[in-house]
């Protein structure tokens, strides 16, 4: 006589279910990818504001920031790769601690400067091509409500912002557009000189980003150390330019899936 397999049921299978799929889930989560909401203008136009994406944690291997478990180093990090130059790279700042995302400019070793809004890498001028001005409406952007900075202020609501964009085309041929708003002081710096270990990142909106040209001791990140790096954006998986994510009337489709370059 063939033995018969009882099917356990009732409420606490269910709630057994439901748990180890969660957790599954978290580790999944927290191994792999991380997802992160765009927050602000820092990275347009490469990130819109209402962006959201998911972040491979697995790029550059563990640290004690992306995994939290045992298994994981104390400090350092293993596996994955090294960090290239043009890398959009979500990571925590060595101060506060909260999330950034930036792209990466300077390497350990090189030195980076500014010049009158022209990007220096190692004593040489990072070439750049004038293309189409970037173009958004006036009118307030994600659940902040931030409304955008534009090269033609004053500008009312509903009217073009514009912005000058360029083509610039890092040493290694990553080519990335960048924005200009105008005239700021982070448009000409002193010569940093990126210390072993560390990191010196960017926003592709130059004139409305406190990125490592900005010392940390007025809301900058200045150097980050290669533990502090989370994971590489790689994709835009869902967009939308509204308040919330349900209204569906503002999604950006065109934007949905888009590789990040």
């Amino acid at each position: 006589m063939a033995s018969k397999v009882e099917k356990k049921e009732g409420p606490w299978e269910t709630v057994k279910t439901v748990f180890w799929a969660l957790l599954i889930a978290g580790i999944f989560r927290t191994l792999f990818f991380q997802p992160f909401w765009i927050p602000s203008g820092s990275m347009k136009d490469t990130l819109l504001i209402g962006d959201f994406l998911f972040v491979n944690k697995m790029a550059y291997g563990y640290s004690r920031h992306s995994c939290p478990f045992s298994i994981c180093p104390i400090s350092g990090r293993i596996l994955g790769q090294q960090p290239e130059r043009g890398d959009v790279i979500v990571f925590r700042h060595p101060v506060t601690n909260d999330d950034f995302i930036k792209r990466l400019i300077g390497l350990p070793g090189d030195t980076v400067q500014m010049r009158d809004g022209r990007l220096w890498l190692n004593g040489a001028p990072v070439p750049v091509e004038e293309v189409a001005p970037f173009v958004e409406t006036m009118e307030p952007q994600g659940p902040q409500q931030i409304l955008p900075r534009c090269e033609n202020s004053p500008v009312g609501q509903g009217a073009d912002c514009i912005k000058s964009r360029s083509l610039e085309t890092l040493p290694n041929g990553v080519t990335h557009s960048v924005l200009n708003i105008g005239s700021f002081r982070t448009d000409t710096t002193p010569v940093f000189t990126v210390p072993e270990g560390q990191y010196f990142f960017m926003g592709d909106n130059r004139d409305n980003s406190s990125d490592s040209r900005v010392p940390r001791s007025i809301g900058g990140v200045g150097f980050v150390p290669f533990e502090n790096l989370i994971g590489r954006a790689d994709r835009v998986i869902f967009s939308s330019a509204g308040s919330r994510m349900l209204f569906f009337w503002t999604w950006r489709l065109d934007r949905f899936f888009e590789e990040i370059v």
